[in-house]
């Protein structure tokens, strides 16, 4: 087994409480990799791009109690392509995406796993709802009952000093809170997916669920 792979994944495991998933982003990690890191215990693997994740699902078939998790921009036209391959979606960012994943979701009778993707601070390199738009769409979204919207996921914009990414991450999560208040029938706000390799810390002491690590784990890829 790699030791970058085997000696990270102790560190990280070491700090990271055991509430807390951790999900191993593999977008342009081989298979041969992934197969390590699987060997190493890590059953949750994200990729951001249908055709990647195509491929590699059928080279790790004989893996068969892996968690797939697509955490890339979703385009509406690929919505069924990603309910075919993917448990959870992390990256559903907008109220039409949601409601053509919920009328395909009925129609291959699957119930995927959904985090809404929010921007608390403006940013226009991500994609996602600013936080007076998902509200507005809450009720839209509760109708969508083929999904299981579980919670929020967010991603900080670039540059931020490790105070504001804290802020970012304890604004998402008291959002989640919000909204959880409002008790809808449809909708729960049991995870939080935030927190790459760079500011994972940062967001468990938030109180992320989910942590979305690649770098740490495999290097840079290329």
């Amino acid at each position: 087994m790699s030791s970058l792979i085997s000696d990270s994944l102790s560190n990280i495991r070491a700090s990271l409480p055991s509430t807390v998933r951790l999900i191993a982003v593999t977008k342009k990690v081989s298979t041969e990799l992934m197969r390590e890191a699987y060997t190493a215990g890590i059953r949750d693997f994200a990729e951001s791009h249908i055709q990647e994740a195509t491929s590699k699902k059928i080279e790790l078939s004989d893996l068969s109690d892996i968690t797939w998790h697509l955490i890339g921009h979703l385009q509406t036209n690929k919505a069924r392509k990603a309910l075919e391959l993917f448990s959870w979606i992390h990256s559903v960012d907008n109220l039409p995406l949601a409601q053509r994943l919920n009328t395909l979701a009925q129609e291959l009778k699957v119930t995927p796993n959904i985090c809404l993707q929010v921007k608390i601070l403006s940013d226009a390199n991500k994609y996602g709802w600013m936080v007076s738009e998902l509200l507005a769409d809450l009720e839209a979204l509760n109708q969508c009952q083929n999904l299981q919207i579980q919670g929020l996921m967010t991603i900080p914009p670039q540059g931020l000093a490790d105070r504001e990414i804290l802020t970012v991450f304890n604004s998402t999560y008291e959002l989640a809170q919000t909204i959880q208040s409002q008790h809808w029938a449809n909708i729960t706000m049991q995870q939080l997916s935030m927190g790459m390799s760079g500011d994972y810390q940062l967001a468990v002491q938030a109180g992320a669920t989910m942590v979305r690590l690649g770098t740490i784990l495999f290097g840079q890829k290329v």
